[in-house]
């Protein structure tokens, strides 16, 4: 009786792998993406083939799962199976667990009787896109083009599609206005390159967008665009400055200087009011002005009423075609009209050489008398 006993329970043990025709097993599981990040779908594709001789009829095919969601229906009818053909099942699943491997079940019932059971393994990692900047200048001018340059990782153990970067925010123009990277495999990276011409101190935000299958993710990286001077910017300064006044009109001559480390083009100097340029130099064209260049310059212009001093301004722009504006003031105080700088007054040295005679001649006149 106790042998009967065994015999019987390893009869039971048995029976369900007895049921499930040998012939008929999983020999491929794919999943599309093959890592999913959390809250992703994908889908997975199961398949089996009849490695026997004889047909196997099928009665139903079904995918289980807990942490990884199955969205699709079980298959209710599945037919036959022939002799050495293969059927593929294919599941919609949602990754609803954080990081690790799970193992939904895929279940396949025989018609006849029994089932084939397979844990099919699906790894869900949610590591995102990398994005960093990697070029910029130290400072951002208002109205200056800027050069700045975003690189984008992938730290993924797989692929990722459509990536593109997007500059997004106000107070600002980016050329080009999105950049496309395409495809990056695992621990590729890519370069975005911007040209960013802020009007204002602002925050820049660059949206790295990618795909990871068919789902869409992005990653998110601030720049904030704090306004100043630039350290390499041309720099023109006014020197030697000399002011005169000939017949009602004021002639201010000197040196423009470039102390800047960039090339400053284009270079004009002029004044502005309360001055009202006039001929013959009512705007002074320089032209280019290389790092620690100079030249001279000359400008005329007319004032109403009192005024103690006049702005010059030197217009000039960079490389990028960016306008810009120097301001220097000059003062007109003290100074007088050309034949009295420099010079004596005519008349009285002409008075004080006639006394000066005048004085000489009665002394001489008196000495004779004496003598006389």
């Amino acid at each position: 009786m106790a042998i009967y006993a065994i015999v019987c329970a390893v009869l039971l043990l048995i029976a369900p792998a007895l049921a499930a025709p040998a012939d008929v097993t999983v020999t491929s599981v794919s999943l599309d993406p093959a890592v999913l990040m959390r809250g992703d779908e994908g889908i997975l594709t199961v398949t089996v083939q009849n490695t026997g001789l004889e047909p196997v009829p099928i009665s139903r095919a079904r995918l289980y799962g807990d942490e990884v969601v199955v969205l699709s229906d079980p298959y209710p009818s599945v037919g036959d199976i022939g002799a050495g053909n293969t059927k593929q099942f294919t599941f919609t699943v949602r990754a609803d667990a954080p990081d690790g491997t799970y193992y939904p079940r895929f279940v396949l019932e025989f018609r006849d009787d029994g089932s084939l059971r397979y844990p099919v393994p699906v790894r869900v990692e949610s590591t995102p896109l990398q994005a960093a900047v990697v070029d910029r200048p130290d400072t951002f001018s208002e109205g200056r083009e800027a050069d700045v340059a975003v690189r984008v990782g992938n730290p993924r153990s797989t692929a990722v599609t459509g990536v593109r970067v997007v500059p997004e925010g106000s107070g600002f123009t980016a050329i080009p206005s999105s950049a496309f990277i395409g495809t990056l495999a695992p621990d590729q990276a890519a370069v975005a390159l911007f040209n960013i011409t802020p009007q204002e101190e602002t925050n820049l935000t660059f949206r790295v967008i990618y795909q990871n299958g068919r789902n869409v993710h992005e990653t998110t990286l601030a720049l904030p665009l704090t306004l100043g001077e630039g350290k390499i910017r041309a720099d023109p300064v006014l020197t030697g400055i000399e002011v005169i006044q000939e017949a009602g009109i004021w002639r201010v001559t000197g040196d423009v200087t470039n102390a800047g480390l960039e090339t400053a083009r284009s270079v004009i100097v002029t004044s502005a009011a309360p001055a009202m340029p006039t001929d013959p130099f009512r705007v002074y064209v320089v032209g280019t002005l290389d790092p620690d260049d100079f030249s001279s310059f000359e400008v005329t212009f007319e004032t109403a009423g009192n005024v103690s001093e006049v702005p010059l301004v030197v217009e000039y722009r960079d490389d990028d075609g960016n306008l810009f504006t120097e301001q220097s003031m000059v003062a007109l105080e003290n100074r007088t009209a050309e034949e009295d700088e420099g010079d004596l007054p005519l008349l009285p040295i002409v008075v004080a050489l006639v006394v000066v005679i005048a004085a000489a001649a009665a002394g001489y006149y008196l000495l004779r008398r004496r003598r006389g």
